[in-house]
């Protein structure tokens, strides 16, 4: 059952390596104010994306539930919003040397549309398992993909070589506070648009959209309980929280490609640590039950990571009984055959 509970001492052995995006001080931990600045950027830029709601899902569930429809976001992911926002702080030397990224698929696509929007070159480091609509995508808006075997090498190492041989910007996709303050515009406009939620569940891998998160509803909405949800088989975040450090754990192997973070971020893991309600997991199953039911009742497509607060919501609603909630679905992009054939293994199992 969700809670509260005993936040740890404090963040220690933070050991994981990141490189920084040249013009800004990337150690600097952002703020609320960033988080309002970012929304200025952002504005007539990204879109604001819907809020949906469904009286048969709330029945079922027994509580209120309204979905930030970042499956809608321009590249079909909440990340477009860090990716502009980071890119536009360049300054112009920079864009003109061009940027570096490395992502299993929706950074990638975010650095590259961010980039080409902007009139900056974008080289994008990438899973050679990455799911074909993203790596088509990326490529479509102009960026130059670099693959790599995510088991066997180290895409960060992969970037900052990258970086350091062509002058290039590396821009992480969750651990820079300018990526951090893109992303909580989305609940920035969740909570303007539905200021009385009760908690709010989001999607977790490195922690960029969750720092957010806690930024926008730490200011906006403090009495609101916020939950990171990642999946089953890539736990590192909640084994960081228990902790009281940044554990790293091996590539996880779950459907959910854009949560296979091995850990998270010398930014997220403070901000998270020291505001987050809790971490929950969802598992395989969950994710592809979770994604059958917003098809056949919503009738949106989103990916497996995308639905990792609902899967969560939907096990433990009793908990959220007669809340009012708040939930990021934070990206649309899977391919329409392996989308449809999750959900043909949902009908199958009985769980769509």
């Amino acid at each position: 059952m969700p809670s509260g509970r005993t936040r740890p001492g404090g963040p220690e052995d933070i050991t994981a390596g990141m490189a920084t995006v040249r013009s800004v001080d990337a150690r600097t931990s952002p703020t609320f104010a960033d988080v309002a600045a970012a929304a200025e950027r952002l504005a007539g830029v990204a879109h604001r994306t819907p809020v949906l709601t469904s009286s048969r899902i709330d029945a079922g569930l027994g509580c209120r539930v309204f979905f930030k429809a970042e499956s809608l976001q321009r590249v079909g992911a909440f990340k477009f919003r860090g990716a502009y926002n980071a890119i536009s702080r360049l300054d112009p030397g920079q864009r003109a040397r061009g940027v570096v990224a490395y992502s299993s698929g929706n950074h990638a696509q975010a650095i590259a549309l961010a980039a080409r929007l902007l009139g900056v070159p974008a080289t994008i480091v990438m899973p050679t398992d990455a799911p074909g609509i993203k790596r088509r995508a990326t490529e479509g808006y102009g960026a130059r993909v670099v693959g790599y075997d995510r088991y066997a090498e180290d895409r960060e190492q992969i970037g900052a070589d990258l970086a350091a041989r062509d002058g290039l910007a590396l821009i992480p996709p969750y651990d820079h506070p300018d990526i951090i303050a893109g992303q909580g515009t989305a609940a920035l406009e969740l909570i303007t648009e539905v200021p009385d939620l009760d908690a709010v569940l989001t999607p977790l891998g490195g922690g960029g959209l969750l720092s957010g998160t806690l930024l926008a509803l730490g200011e906006r909405r403090p009495r609101a309980r916020v939950y990171g949800v990642e999946p089953a088989a890539g736990d590192d975040g909640l084994r960081s929280l228990r902790a009281g450090r940044i554990v790293h754990i091996d590539p996880p192997r779950t459907i959910a490609d854009g949560a296979q973070t091995q850990h998270l971020g010398t930014l997220t893991f403070p901000i998270i640590s020291e505001r987050v309600t809790d971490i929950l997991t969802a598992s395989d199953d969950e994710l592809v039950s979770a994604m059958a039911l917003l098809a056949a009742t919503m009738k949106i497509v989103v990916e497996p990571t995308g639905v990792l607060g609902f899967a969560a919501l939907a096990r433990e609603a009793a908990s959220f009984r007669g809340q009012r909630v708040g939930i990021v679905l934070s990206g649309g992009n899977v391919d329409i055959a392996r989308f449809a054939g999750l959900l043909g293994r949902a009908a199958g199992d009985g769980t769509a």
